[in-house]
């Protein structure tokens, strides 16, 4: 479905673009349409309009009623044909009549291109393509939010994904709408479906052939409400059986001049009807404000193929090549693939590398692609979890196709996943493919397991059990590409908890001066890159390719890069930092952490941090100009030497911007853990929860699990868990 969904995109980017933009100019015509009509006042037949207007342009030939209520008289002056404006609650003329020349182009352009049936048929193409999209876009949506009950929860990945998403679930009917009413008007203008208008009168009928008397005195036409009214032509001079030729909403027929009355009437048949309602539905015509979200809804058009267009060269950026795959036949090693970006690939990809230079005949595959691999001794399986608990794109399929095998794949498996453990669901489409694979009978070459935020260190350590379990020497070194870095300088630091053995330094960077060639001096020196409080910085020591991650306690906005960083024992990059002093300079690049940031709304904010992991949510508080209200929970040692921030939450008490300050000291004789501060708070918390907070948790893993378990505790009663509120988007944990 993604294949096909990004197929369409870019084959159809272009021209789908272009019926956007004219679909987006066109939608406001309605609008201006219904904004410079006159509503209907005392005036409300068509016989006390057309009296008026007869008397007021004698050589009036028809009038007509646009769907927005706009009444437009044709009348000839002379030898000349012109129109006005009538006013439909006096018959007054108010003014001459010109249709707009800017939207009768741009509706030419939008149907055909000025390129007559070819161009009908191009913009045929262009509402397929947009149906198809929609289509196969929402179905994916679905899948990537954890199911049609999620599909409007908070999006989550890169920029471009959330920026995809969001318009997509905005857009996504509206475009549907357009697209799918378009499709069926492409159908008629090509003879595909019918419009009912060739279904008509047999024969014209003639007047009595008497005096004309006054229109106003017409019956037919008194008795026909203006509101209904769609075009009135009168009969032609000089014909004494002329005949007024009335179509309303409900259909056609002919009026008498001399008595009045209706000598024949043909009502819409149903495929009048249906055509009328696409129409409408297609235009916003008469119904202005369907016109408005129509176009909004394209509007979101070219900003969802650009931001598609970068999600799809992203992706194919990142594609992981396999040399040396043999054939599925052959293989005496399976290795399938669960992906939804390519970062699992990535590891497998480094697994085949190890095992095919250890001399074995190696298969990597997606995971839709299993058979009986009728040589395989070996099948692993690499996968990871996707939305809430759900299978990946190249594995959605993997559990359906085993059922189904008459035999088993290989002669022993082993299943490793790879996913996030902040997630609710933390590789629970691996732990389901393990028990299916049990299921099969064939014997485990390992017990299960798990790599946490793709760490190279454990998957090296899983690779060490696997080769001994092979009976080859098996080392895997996965070192992804290095980055593109920026150079950035220590301004200041600020030292820490080096008394109660937790060395912690607060580090401000900014950025390093660029060297003066012609090109600084034309565009400037360095800059920060973008960044938000609660993203991350990768920065690589020296004598590695691996970066490490550090949660950003500024913005990019406060001119400098802040991180706080707590000295680990033979920590490579947290010992280099720790020796940095000001002047020196790191390489690092910026990283999008787009699940750890608070939404836009008032609703309250919980932040429960410990040691280090204050960094983040300290960054949130400085930032809370809005004074939203906001509880801070805070875990340390002793809080003479290791309160960190201690003077910015203060302040940020004072000003309004910090609602409490609650800490946990676990060297004081009152100690405790930032957990039971939690505990002592369920009254405040469980209030706060109902109300709709936000809870952002940040520091050790430990840590983390003991917050989860006192919010399961304290929210016991009202049956609600850290799970339930990771699910609805309100539990966020950044631990390490």
């Amino acid at each position: 479905m993604r294949r096909f969904h990004s197929l369409a995109g870019l084959c159809a980017a272009v021209v789908v673009l272009f019926m956007a933009i004219t679909g987006a100019i066109l939608s406001v015509q309605p609008a201006l349409e219904a904004a410079s009509a006159h509503a209907i006042g005392a005036m409300a037949n068509v016989a006390d309009l057309a009296g008026k207007v007869a008397a007021a342009l004698p050589g009036v030939e028809r009038i007509t009623r646009s769907a927005s209520g706009m009444i437009v008289a044709y009348f000839s002056n002379g030898n000349a044909h012109e129109a006005a404006q009538i006013d439909p609650a006096t018959g007054a003329v108010l003014g001459a009549y010109e249709p707009s020349g800017f939207f009768a182009f741009i509706t030419e352009l939008h149907r055909s291109l000025f390129l007559s049936d070819a161009g009908h048929a191009v913009a045929g193409v262009a509402s397929a393509a947009i149906a198809v999209l929609g289509v196969s876009g929402i179905f994916l949506l679905a899948s990537r939010m954890g199911g049609w009950r999620r599909l409007f929860a908070p999006a989550k990945g890169t920029g471009p994904q959330r920026l995809h998403a969001e318009l997509a679930r905005v857009a996504v009917f509206g475009l549907a709408l357009t697209a799918l009413t378009g499709l069926y008007m492409s159908g008629i203008n090509f003879g595909f479906v019918p419009d009912g208008s060739s279904i008509g009168f047999s024969l014209l009928p003639k007047a009595s052939g008497g005096t004309p008397v006054a229109i106003d005195t017409l019956h037919a036409l008194a008795a026909t409400s203006l509101s209904d009214l769609r075009e009135l032509v009168f009969p032609a001079k000089g014909l004494a059986t002329g005949v007024f030729t009335l179509t309303t909403s409900a259909g056609q027929g002919y009026v008498d001049p001399t008595t009045g009355a209706l000598l024949s009437f043909k009502a819409n048949n149903l495929w009048q009807q249906f055509y009328e309602a696409i129409y409408m539905l297609h235009t916003g015509q008469g119904v202005w404000w369907l016109g408005l979200m129509l176009g909004a809804a394209a509007l979101a058009v070219p900003a969802m193929v650009m931001s598609g267009v970068v999600i799809w060269f992203n992706r194919r950026r990142n594609a992981v090549r396999l040399p040396a795959n043999a054939g599925w036949r052959d293989a005496e090693t399976v290795i399938l693939v669960g992906t939804e970006g390519n970062a699992t690939l990535s590891f497998a990809a480094s697994l085949h590398k190890a095992l095919t230079a250890a001399g074995q005949r190696v298969h990597t595959a997606p995971m839709n692609t299993l058979r009986v691999y009728p040589n395989a001794k070996q099948l692993l399986v690499l996968t990871a979890t996707y939305g809430d608990g759900g299978a990946p794109s190249s594995a959605n399929r993997f559990v359906a196709r085993l059922a189904r095998l008459k035999a088993t794949p290989a002669a022993a498996y082993a299943v490793l996943g790879f996913g996030d453990h902040s997630f609710a669901h933390y590789c629970a489409y691996a732990d389901a493919v393990e028990n299916a694979l049990a299921e099969t009978g064939m014997a485990p070459t390992l017990p299960f397991a798990t790599i946490d935020r793709q760490s190279g260190q454990d998957f090296a350590e899983w690779g060490h059990h696997l080769g001994d379990a092979l009976g080859v020497p098996l080392m895997l070194a996965h070192a992804p590409a290095r980055p593109r870095t920026q150079s950035l300088v220590l301004r200041d630091r600020l030292d820490f908890g080096v008394e109660v053995q937790a060395p912690t330094a607060v580090l401000r960077f900014s950025a390093a001066p660029a060297h003066r060639g012609p090109l600084q001096k034309l565009f400037g020196a360095s800059k920060l890159p973008r960044f938000r409080v609660g993203d991350l910085v990768g920065i690589i020591p020296p004598g590695s390719i691996v970066p490490r991650y550090y949660s950003l306690a500024s913005a990019s906005s406060d001119g400098e890069l802040e991180i706080c960083v707590r000295k680990q024992a033979n920590g490579l990059c947290s010992e280099f930092l720790h020796g940095l002093a000001p002047g020196d300079r790191i390489e690092a690049f910026v990283k999008p952490n787009p699940d750890f940031h608070p939404s836009g709304s008032r609703k309250p904010l919980i932040l429960v941090g410990a040691g280090s992991g204050i960094a983040p949510l300290a960054g949130f508080v400085r930032h809370n100009r809005r004074h939203r209200p906001a509880y801070m929970f805070f875990g340390g040692r002793d809080p003479q030497y290791d309160f960190l921030y201690r003077d910015q939450l203060t302040a940020a008490l004072e000003q309004g911007r910090l609602s409490k300050l609650d800490t946990a000291f676990s060297r004081m004789g009152w100690g405790g853990y930032v957990q039971d501060r939690l505990l002592a708070n369920a009254d405040l918390l469980r209030q706060l929860i109902a109300e709709g907070a936000q809870i952002f948790v940040c520091g050790g893993i430990d840590m983390a699990r003991g917050v989860s378990a006192a919010i399961d505790s304290l929210l016991a009663p009202s049956g609600m868990s850290a799970v339930a509120l990771k699910a609805q988007g309100r539990y966020f944990e950044d631990a390490y």
